[in-house]
């Protein structure tokens, strides 16, 4: 049976952490890291209320705002490499999660 975990399908009070505020920025920036930790990017989607269902292998599939997307965790070590990262940066962009798109909803709300 697979494992889901987060059921918030809304994006209302996503203040972030300085943390999280820094990894958003990491994941998107250019030349493409491959220096992110997965566990810092669980950390990142639980918080933002993404649905994780976990497939076959190290596949899971995210879900959010209607957008969908599946990922691989890393086979080996911790960090994703710059091919998973660049799967990540996509799907956060479908489901409206880029920094700026962040940062304009964080101002929205302090109105």
């Amino acid at each position: 049976m697979p494992e889901h975990t987060g059921t918030n399908g809304s994006q209302t009070g996503i203040s972030m952490s300085h943390r999280h505020s820094a990894l958003i920025r990491a994941i998107f920036q250019d030349p493409v890291s491959a220096n992110i930790h997965w566990r810092e990017i669980e950390s990142l989607l639980h918080h933002f209320g993404v649905e994780i269902e976990t497939l076959s292998g190290n596949r899971i599939r995210l879900r959010l705002n209607h957008a969908e997307g599946v990922l691989h965790r890393p086979h080996h070590g911790a960090t994703l490499d710059k091919n998973g990262v660049r799967g990540l940066r996509g799907y956060l962009a479908s489901a409206g999660l880029t920094p700026s798109q962040i940062e304009a909803r964080e101002k929205e709300e302090k109105r």
